[in-house]
């Protein structure tokens, strides 16, 4: 990596930088630590003052809702969904069939407003339920050029 790549810095180099030095970088501004630079910091202080600084309130939001999906929506809905990713406040949400990814359409105000109400942070604007993958038949031993494959629906 080089230093004109400044897009991609190593957070532990910067956070080791600005404790041994004394200076903090905050969005171009740089201001003095009000300790001394061999004072013990508590590392729950020093890790909130680094999402805060590098703005990762909503990010670290969305990756809760993601490990704490089980008991936001249920045990039964989480054994047959998974949260695939998460843009411009859609969630994404794989079901385990299409019956499950259709009856979760229908559901889909009232499990928002549980979302929501369970995870603040996340900003969670609408949902989008799609069913399982089908498996690709275009590579592989038993593949035919231009082959049709077979037409078999999955889920």
């Amino acid at each position: 990596m080089s230093r004109k790549d400044s897009s991609k810095r190593d957070l532990a180099v910067d956070l080791f930088r600005s404790y041994k030095t004394g200076f903090i970088k905050k969005k171009k501004i740089t201001e003095e630590r009000t300790q001394t630079p061999g004072d013990p910091t508590l590392i729950s202080s020093v890790l909130n003052e680094l999402i805060e600084q590098r703005d990762w309130n909503s990010g670290l939001a969305e990756g809760t809702l993601f490990a704490t999906w089980p008991q936001v929506v249920g045990p039964e809905i989480a054994q047959h969904t998974t949260p695939l990713s998460m843009l411009d406040g859609r969630l994404l949400v794989q079901c385990s069939s299409t019956a499950w990814a259709t009856q979760l359409n229908l559901v889909g105000p009232s499990l928002l407003q549980t979302i929501q109400s369970s995870a603040p942070g996340a900003l969670v604007e609408s949902l989008d339920f799609i069913g399982p993958t089908a498996p690709s038949w275009k590579r592989g031993l038993r593949s035919i050029s231009n082959g049709r494959g077979p037409r078999d629906t999955y889920g």
